[in-house]
């Protein structure tokens, strides 16, 4: 972590009322390449902004100065409104995006999400030419469709589980064969899709793969 950073909970005014998040700004802010938000997995199986791979993400992008947005989708957690399958939740990732530009105005975006929330960021992440970078972790691609993902030729760092059972590996790996641009995949070995007692692995893979990135944006 970096030595200090301001915490700061608030409420974004989503499209299906209030988005209830969370905005770390480390110390070094000013000078950050990137700014980022993290989307977190199904909010009907418990998925929050609190999600351990969603907290560890934000940890790993957190120490190296990047500023880091999370939120809860519609629904989840003080969030109003109700669950609209991946649908309304674009247009909640929306209105995160719009606050954190106008927080580091001109900053290249980074949009990370795990699970669900890989489906909903890079969707808008594609779409968004604010967004620089996407991060997809756990990506469910046994039951959902990331066939976009050929069109979009953003740098994209992918990080799974070799036991994944929403993301058969070998199907990933397919995939990500097809994508335009720089694509990057770490499999950590023996976790399942929530990457259980290896969260550790999951922070280097996204720290040594920014670190790059960030270098490569200063330079």
């Amino acid at each position: 972590m970096t030595g200090t950073h301001e915490s700061r909970n608030f409420f974004l005014h989503g499209p299906a009322g209030r988005l209830e998040a969370i905005l770390w700004t480390p110390s070094a802010a000013a000078h950050s390449p990137l700014a980022a938000v993290v989307c977190h997995p199904h909010p009907l199986f418990g998925g929050t902004m609190h999600n351990k791979v969603v907290y560890q993400t934000a940890k790993s992008l957190d120490a190296i100065g990047i500023p880091v947005l999370r939120f809860n989708f519609r629904g989840a957690g003080l969030s109003a409104g109700v669950h609209d399958r991946g649908f309304g939740e674009q247009n909640d990732l929306r209105t995160a995006l719009d606050s954190l530009a106008s927080e580091f105005p001109g900053v290249p975006l980074l949009l990370a999400g795990f699970s669900f929330g890989s489906w909903v960021g890079m969707r808008v992440g594609c779409e968004d030419p604010r967004v620089s970078h996407l991060i997809g972790l756990g990506i469910p691609v046994n039951n959902t469709d990331f066939s976009f993902l050929r069109h979009c030729n953003k740098p994209k760092l992918f990080v799974h589980g070799s036991n994944d059972e929403h993301g058969a590996v070998e199907k990933v790996k397919a995939l990500i064969s097809t994508l335009p641009g720089d694509n990057h995949l770490v499999v950590v070995e023996g976790v399942d899709h929530f990457f259980a007692s290896k969260l550790d692995q999951l922070g280097r893979a996204i720290n040594a793969w920014l670190t790059g990135e960030v270098l490569r944006l200063r330079h």
